[in-house]
């Protein structure tokens, strides 16, 4: 009996952590996509201020 109540408990705490080494993988992931993507948001913005410049040159220009 003794050795079934050590077993349960070996094997929860094995099943525990899976679960926490999961749930660091994912939370590791998940904040690799968030630096993935304002750094891809900046590139946007970036690009969308050189175009608004350019144009705001050349309008400048024309008149």
């Amino acid at each position: 009996m003794i050795n079934e109540n050590q077993n349960k408990h070996n094997n929860r705490s094995v099943a525990e952590g899976i679960k926490n080494t999961a749930g660091a993988a994912f939370h590791t992931v998940h904040s690799a996509l968030e630096t993935t993507e304002n750094a891809a948001m900046s590139a946007v913005d970036g690009t969308s201020r050189a175009v608004k410049n350019l144009t705001d040159n050349q309008n400048g220009q024309s008149r």
